[in-house]
């Protein structure tokens, strides 16, 4: 390898390594911040709505802003944008600091809190994800992956149990201080490193195409591959199924135990999410037939919603998150595939926001009616006297607090399990792989490994 070559790979590695740093570790603030305000909200209130109503704010700038975000991330300096995302980020979690330390925080600042700190990230993380591209080789965008996949599972797998352990240590003003200075050392990273900018097609103007006909093309490309429009329409419906009960985890968890149990059980979720996830990049997937895996792993991980609903325990409740979080990856990876070599790399970025917009487009409808089902309708069924109680169902998962949302959970369930054997049924999903050309020549492996990474950061479903 001549000198300068390797040079320029080594200095790009290392640039990588030293914004995946500061990302890793505003990741974790975040997290912490996020399951301290969860706490805070169940509470104050004790009810599951307010919970969900938190992450329909949360979720809802992503599915409306995916788009938009992807296509200014390919015509702005990515740089730029971190630095904007992450530093109104850091202010709104000052803004949270002042509110609970001079005792005006309210259950609706939470909302509000939650949902600028999604606006900024439907921002910030096509941003990132992309300058990878520019700073990392083909040859190690692997690796690269790999170590944003290990970063988020890191996240996952810590953030719950040291947010559980320091809420009831440092509190609540202790976990805001942790999150300001994570946000401080992402922004320092950002600051110290230099991130190349993607050369302009000859003859492009930002002037020549407006960012909504970006969105309108990533759209009509879709329309056209009526397979692939109908492989997202079904993970729509996976994710409101999913999310409809999984937006109630506290909940379910808190009506029985405590705040170091909650963090607990989300480790234990990361730790699925993480297994499955090695084994899937050490199994690499199937070659053939990759709709079937598709399909067939979401409707295995459904059974984490039967396994979770069944008993007002920790061991039920881990042991099936851990199922549902472990089988995801066999699915996304290759979903994530299906789309790398289906799309023409030159609008890849249009059509997976587009992607991304529309298999989350029914998840803020879920976080809206999730709260609403489970205090005013599953919750009551299941208390004491409650139309359910004295029924084989009472007797099959219990009474009392939280057994309504179990019972959402085990609904879930089926239906996930439904919506599985509909989307097999449907030849055009079916049949997607060989109704619809690649894209991408064959064997061009390296320009498949860099657009699975860019669809992979669309990952479906989002559990």
């Amino acid at each position: 390898m001549p000198r300068n070559l390797l040079k320029n790979t080594t200095q790009g590695m290392k640039t990588f390594f030293i914004i995946w740093i500061g990302q890793l570790t505003s990741m974790i603030g975040s997290g912490l911040i996020g399951f301290a305000l969860a706490v805070w909200i169940f509470q104050q209130t004790g009810q599951a709505t307010p919970f969900a109503l938190t992450g329909l704010f949360a979720i809802l700038p992503r599915v409306l802003l995916s788009p938009v975000a992807g296509a200014i991330t390919d015509r702005w300096n990515r740089k730029k944008i971190m630095l904007v995302s992450d530093s109104l980020s850091g202010i709104v979690t000052l803004v949270t600091a002042i509110l609970l330390l001079t005792g005006r925080m309210e259950v609706w600042m939470v909302y509000m809190i939650s949902f600028w700190g999604a606006v900024f990230a439907a921002f910030q993380q096509p941003a990132y994800m992309a300058s990878i591209v520019m700073l990392v080789p083909k040859d190690q965008l692997t690796r690269a992956n790999s170590m944003v996949q290990m970063g988020g599972s890191i996240s996952d797998i810590l953030t719950p149990l040291l947010a559980g352990v320091l809420f009831t240590t440092i509190g609540m003003q202790g976990i805001i201080l942790i999150d300001v200075v994570t946000y401080l050392i992402a922004i320092v990273t950002l600051i110290l490193v230099h991130i190349p900018q993607p050369e302009k097609q000859a003859g492009e103007s930002l002037g020549k195409i407006s960012v909504f006909a970006d969105v309108a093309l990533g759209w009509r490309y879709l329309v056209e591959r009526p397979g692939l429009l109908g492989l997202l329409f079904y993970f729509a419906v996976v994710n409101f199924t999913a999310n409809i009960s999984s937006a109630l985890i506290g909940p379910l968890v808190l009506s029985f135990g405590s705040a170091t149990s909650l963090g607990a059980v989300q480790t234990v979720m990361g730790s699925g999410m993480l297994a499955g996830s090695l084994l899937m990049s050490i199994w690499g997937g199937p070659k053939k037939r990759l709709i079937h895996a598709v399909i067939g792993f979401i409707a295995l991980a459904s059974l984490g919603f039967w396994i979770a609903g069944l008993r007002p325990s920790l061991v039920y409740v881990g042991l099936g998150l851990f199922v549902l979080l472990f089988f995801i990856p066999f699915s996304s990876g290759p979903s994530s595939a299906i789309f790398a070599r289906k799309v023409a790399p030159d609008v890849q970025g249009r059509v997976f926001a587009t992607r991304s917009m529309i298999s989350m487009s029914m998840m803020p409808l879920a976080y809206l009616l999730s709260g609403v089902l489970a205090d005013r309708v599953f919750n009551p069924w299941l208390m004491e006297g409650g139309a359910l109680a004295d029924t084989f169902i009472g007797r099959w998962i219990g009474v009392g607090s939280g057994r309504g949302i179990g019972l959402m959970m085990i609904c879930s369930g089926l239906l996930l399990l439904i919506a599985s054997g509909a989307a097999f049924a449907h030849p055009r999903i079916r049949n997607i792989e060989h109704e619809i050309p690649d894209a991408l020549p064959v064997g061009d492996e390296a320009s498949e490994a860099g657009a699975t990474r860019a669809a992979e950061t669309q990952a479906e479903p989002s559990l």
